[in-house]
């Protein structure tokens, strides 16, 4: 008898990790709750943070990708006077320092780590290093040389001082920013050491706490399940699309649709809705809509608009739609 590959679900649910477990493990104890055939998650999230995870299910985790991409927000406790092979409190102390920046002292090294930055990735990250696992090596004594890598980070903000000890702040991000690197980099800029204690994702694009359920709010006890609710979900799920509403929509007729989902590419000038002159360019997604129901993402490539990443395929037009691959009308010139 084949392993069960679950049901096909579609949607996204918004998790306030907790402190412990892997993203990966809330992934898999989420997709065995929801029976779901396929899950992923939207951006990985230490043990020891806790906050928005992102986790999409069925069709939604086409989207991952700008999720991942996404602008992020965090807030995190920076402790002065002890650096670690981690970067934060997991890790075993590697050095110590008596100095204790004041506020004006750390206001004043904000600006330099703010922007487009060369940031150097903790040790212990899951960066490959010669098909390794950066974490991997370090725990077996060998500890890469990681370079520098560009990181994009928005804005940083002093939000108290507990006690000379610690500092918190508010960090808005680009993909791929980590929060334990920049960390250890304001405490050096002040002339000390200093690791991460705290660390929470407040946002992940257009999702924030506001949409997130704890893992109490969910109900994961198969064991209450009747035959009058066993296809109920465990928690509601938002739509696979919420993911992209920060993307610019694009109204397609029935036609223009039918193109996009095929495979098809259209010349802009014949769109029944132009695009405009100065968004034409190759870097331009459009949300691809029929009414109010998001068909997927769009680009122009090469002079004609074409399919990024489609959600819906040629199902949602129903089972006697014209098949575009095959009519003059769908054809690249």
């Amino acid at each position: 008898m084949g392993r069960k590959r679950g049901r096909d679900i579609d949607g996204w649910l918004i998790l306030d990790k907790p402190l412990g477990p892997t993203s990966t493990d809330m992934v898999n104890k989420l997709r065995w709750a929801f029976d779901a055939k396929k899950a992923g998650h939207g951006g990985t999230l230490d043990p020891l943070a806790s906050g928005v995870l992102p986790i999409a299910f069925g069709k939604a985790t086409r989207t991952i990708p700008y999720i991942m991409d996404a602008t992020k927000r965090y807030r995190f406790t920076l402790t002065f006077g002890e650096s670690r092979t981690t970067d934060d409190l997991e890790g075993e102390v590697l050095a110590t320092s008596p100095n204790r920046p004041t506020d004006e002292q750390i206001l004043a090294v904000l600006p330099a780590l703010t922007g487009n930055v060369m940031q150097v990735p903790p040790v212990f990250s899951a960066l490959r290093v010669g098909g390794e696992r950066a974490y991997d090596m370090a725990r077996a004594g060998r500890p890469p040389e990681l370079p520098p890598r560009p990181a994009r980070i928005d804005s940083i903000t002093l939000v108290d001082r507990p006690d000379a000890d610690t500092a918190v702040f508010d960090v808005q991000s680009g993909k791929g920013v980590y929060m334990r690197s920049l960390a250890r980099d304001i405490a050096l800029a002040c002339g000390t050491v200093g690791h991460i204690s705290v660390l929470r994702r407040t946002k992940c694009g257009p999702f924030d706490l506001s949409h997130a359920l704890t893992i109490d709010q969910i109900s994961l006890d198969k064991s209450t399940q009747t035959v009058d609710n066993a296809d109920a979900l465990p928690a509601p799920l938002l739509d696979a699309a919420t993911a992209l509403v920060d993307i610019p929509a694009l109204a397609v007729t029935d036609a223009e649709g039918r193109m996009l989902v095929w495979g098809q590419s259209i010349d802009p000038a014949d769109l029944m809705h132009p695009l405009p002159a100065s968004s034409q360019g190759d870097d331009h997604l459009w949300r691809a809509m029929i009414g109010e129901h998001v068909l997927g993402l769009c680009h122009v490539r090469h002079g004609r608009l074409r399919a990024a990443r489609m959600l819906e395929n040629h199902e949602f037009f129903g089972e006697h739609d014209v098949d575009y691959r095959r009519t003059p009308h769908g054809t690249d010139f």
